[in-house]
């Protein structure tokens, strides 16, 4: 059996997967907020903008986590045709979840199946992710914790999305986004202590990209785009700002119409 390492950086990687899985539920729950105040093409683009951000941060957690993965014995590569299509699913689904809420007429069952759907999404993610990794030896799974992993994950995302649907006020979003930051780390660590390495010491080459070449990377660019996407929406007026600044310009230009008349 190989050794499993999951910080072999210390505190870092875990600490800095949980900010990233924080930031991408933040952002999401704020642009489902901005998405169930506004109408036609503007409510499916703050949809299609939640559902990258919760993917993307979903992603990026899995990810900075997996950089500090180590197993004692064998170098770790990845695939990355899998670990790119590991993201679109996050990508894809969170947007179906994310859409049947957003559009849902009842929103029990809207919250359920999007729950499920999102949940499931997250744990096929998880679990492509891991399928991308290449070693020398075998990779098994505890089928128990592998259930409890997928539990934990259907029930993060229908918190989530009950979060999206119910809170409103900045304290509340930033309090769920930390509860759902949690649950998503606990999902990917609670998949991670499923995992047992069987290492078969070779000196063959592993074929795929180590961490630093090209995961290092993608997560430092989706970081980026969390980061910038967050400075936007947190500029950009809500639908009541812009409601109350335009009916203060029709008052204004009422008030300079009148005094026209007046002199």
């Amino acid at each position: 059996m190989g050794h499993l390492d999951h910080a072999t950086f210390g505190w870092l990687t875990p600490v800095l997967s949980y900010a990233m899985a924080c930031i991408g539920a933040a952002l999401g729950l704020r642009c489902t907020v901005r998405a169930l105040g506004a109408t036609g093409r503007s409510r499916r683009n703050w949809l299609v903008t939640a559902a990258s951000a919760i993917g993307t941060g979903i992603w990026t957690m899995h990810f900075v986590a997996m950089l500090g993965f180590g197993v004692s014995g064998t170098d770790i590569r990845y695939d990355v045709p899998l670990t790119v299509l590991s993201l679109l699913v996050a990508m894809v689904v969170v947007c179906a979840g994310v859409f049947a809420v957003g559009y849902g007429r009842d929103r029990t069952r809207a919250l359920l199946v999007g729950g499920l759907t999102t949940g499931l999404g997250v744990a096929s993610m998880h679990y492509l992710g891991m399928a991308a990794v290449r070693l020398h030896g075998d990779v098994t799974y505890d089928p128990m914790r592998v259930g409890l992993s997928v539990a934990i994950a259907v029930v993060a995302a229908t918190a989530a999305l009950w979060a999206a649907l119910n809170i409103k006020s900045p304290v509340a979003v930033t309090l769920a986004s930390l509860v759902m930051g949690a649950a998503v780390s606990s999902m990917h660590y609670t998949g991670m202590v499923a995992v047992h390495v069987q290492v078969t010491p070779s000196g063959e080459t592993l074929p795929g990209a180590t961490a630093m070449q090209f995961i290092f990377p993608l997560a430092v660019g989706l970081g980026s785009y969390l980061f910038l996407t967050s400075a936007f929406v947190a500029l950009s007026p809500t639908t009541g700002e812009r409601e109350a600044s335009a009916s203060a310009q029709q008052a204004e230009s009422a008030a300079g119409r009148q005094q026209a008349r007046t002199v």
